[in-house]
Parts: structure tokens; sequence; C-alpha cells
């Protein structure tokens, strides 16, 4: 899941306005193309684009974007996100903060480090408590802002601090309690405040067996996703059983599973709504895993909207289920 935020503002810049602009942020770029940086290769041009490594600069990007009315998006490593084929009217600050420090179990990591960086820091030094991530894409910001887990493991699990810049440029710090984490959620999706860093606590373990385990999780990803082609991740949360009607519980009993709560893994209604390899233009429902729609052929996100809107309606016709997606949607 990413660390992104979208900050809503009105008016774009002026021509003499966006000139001061360009001169004054070191590194800032025009009508960059945004496919580039998402996993799912789709997107058009942002306005303005800034890679930012430290605090200092996060604070100098959303004052300027402030002062000339420029919308704000924070980027982190690319997936879980859908930017419309129109690209973004405003600014991105793409995070790139990835210092990450281990020592006796503890990460002191930025929120840019990425999760296959902290879980391979993890195991080579016998600190457990990240091998459910194994093969996770993403970045340790998007990771907590969406709780991402898998494999009946959560980022809450091993969470003990975030620090986070508010749109007034402080910097804030969250507990664990503070962070408010629920399936695939905290309260940074409901904030405007920028995730920068975070520790995390991890016990300690065998390095080859923790090896071992994560290895299993690559190569389950390998083998059961579609990471062959251009993908986002899953498109749909999975289904808690609470929303799902006892007849279809009943239908699909040995397919529920405990991820980190009893679901009933919405691949499996996709499927047996008979999806799988439905397409439209260059999108299509992967028939590995039905949970993801892959760019099979230079999609449009018009395309992905396309599909996601038919599950949606076969779903809820079929089996009474009203899916919530997982993955954002940004521009439109």
């Amino acid at each position: 899941m990413e660390n992104i935020i979208a900050l809503s503002l009105d008016s774009p810049l002026s021509h003499s306005e966006s000139h001061n602009l360009m001169e004054y942020i070191r590194g800032l770029k025009k009508d960059i193309v945004l496919a580039k940086y998402t996993t799912y290769r789709i997107g058009g041009p942002a306005d303005y684009f800034l890679a930012i490594k430290n605090q200092a600069d996060i604070e100098e990007a959303l004052k300027f974007a402030d002062e000339n009315s420029l919308s704000v998006f924070i980027l982190a490593g690319g997936s879980n996100i859908l930017f419309s084929d129109g690209g973004f009217r405003g600014l991105i600050i793409k995070i790139e903060n990835q210092e990450l420090k281990i020592q006796n179990n503890t990460i002191n990591a930025g929120a840019g480090a990425t999760m296959v960086e902290l879980v391979n820091a993890a195991v080579e030094v016998g600190s457990a408590g990240l091998e459910w991530a194994g093969g996770l894409p993403g970045t340790l910001g998007g990771a907590i802002r969406g709780n991402a887990g898998c494999f009946g493991g959560e980022i809450k699990d091993v969470l003990e601090q975030v620090s986070a810049i508010t749109r007034s440029g402080e910097l804030k710090y969250y507990s664990n309690k503070d962070c408010c984490f629920s399936y695939r959620d905290s309260v940074f999706k409901r904030n405007d405040e920028i995730i920068f860093s975070a520790v995390l606590s991890l016990c300690s373990g065998n390095p080859e067996k923790l090896r071992e385990e994560v290895f299993e999780h690559i190569g389950y990803r390998q083998k059961r996703q579609p990471l062959e082609f251009p993908n986002c991740g899953s498109i749909f949360k999975n289904c808690s059983l609470d929303i799902v009607p006892k007849l279809v519980q009943e239908k699909f009993s040995g397919k529920i599973k405990k991820d980190p709560f009893p679901i009933l893994p919405t691949a499996v209604l996709i499927d047996a709504a008979g999806l799988k390899g439905f397409s439209a233009g260059g999108a299509k429902i992967s028939e590995k895993h039905p949970n993801f729609i892959i760019n099979d052929n230079n999609a449009t996100a018009s395309d992905i909207i396309e599909i996601i809107g038919r599950v949606k309606e076969k779903v809820k016709a079929e089996f009474n289920v009203d899916l919530a997606e997982e993955i954002e949607f940004i521009g439109f």
C-alpha cells in the first residue's frame, strides 16, 4: 500500500508563478509522465514533479505549493495506485529518504526504504518479524499508510513509532496505538500528514530459518501472482465474513482463511463469477490470480476502470457482496 495523500487546492499556476517556482526549487521537473513511476506503468503527465530525501525540502515544497495554489500528491513506490490517463494537475512529491539502520532488533528507516530492503536487512542479522513481507513491493511509508499485510502478518505487528510531517511543516510522532491501524487502513489515510520515517521493533530469530520462510513467500508470489506483467497488486480488499452472506460462506467454506482474521479471498468470488481472462482494451483479469488486473498490452487507466466496474457489478449480482477497492485512484 503507498504513502500517498492528495492535498486539494484550487487555482493553477500562472506563467510567472510557474517560472518563479521552477527557479526556487532545485530538481523540480515539469510535465513528467507518471507511468514510469508506478508498477502499473499507467498514467499521464504531472504538471510538476519533485523527488525529495529530507524534511527541510519537504517543508519547502509544501510551502511553495501553498503559495502558488498547487494541489500536492505524495508518492512512494508506486504500487496500489492508478493515475488517470490525464495525469495530475499540481505537484507530485516523491519520497526518497531511504536511510536504514538496524541494531538490537530495532530498525530505524526512512519512509522511502523499500520493503525488500527492510526484509533483507532483518534476515541478515537474524531479526524476526518481517518474514511475511518477503517479496512485498512498495516502500515502508506505503506499507504503514495502508497497514500492508499478507501471510497472516501486518506492518502494525512490528511498528513502534512513526514520524510524520504536517501540512504546516511540523514534525509529529505517532505511537502504534496513535496510528489507529485496521485492515489495510491507518490514520494516515484520513489526515494530510506525510509519513517520513519509522521505528520497527523485531525479535531474535535464526537467520537461516528466517531466510527459508522469506524465500517460501517469494516463491508463493512468483507461482500464484502474475508478476511477469505490470500490475498494482491486489485490486480489491479480501472480504471479511461480516459482508459475505451465510449461503455464500457455506458454498466456499473450504476457501475461507485467516489473514489476519477470517476472510473469503476476493479472488475466489471473481473466479466463480467466470471473470478470469476478462479484458478491456489492453487490460485483463489475470488467469493466474483473478484479484490482479494486469497491464497486458499498453493498457490505459480507462481500461482498468472499466474492468473494475464489471467485476463489482457481477460479484454483487451473483453473490450479493460489495467489493471494496484496495487500489487508490489519483487524478480522476
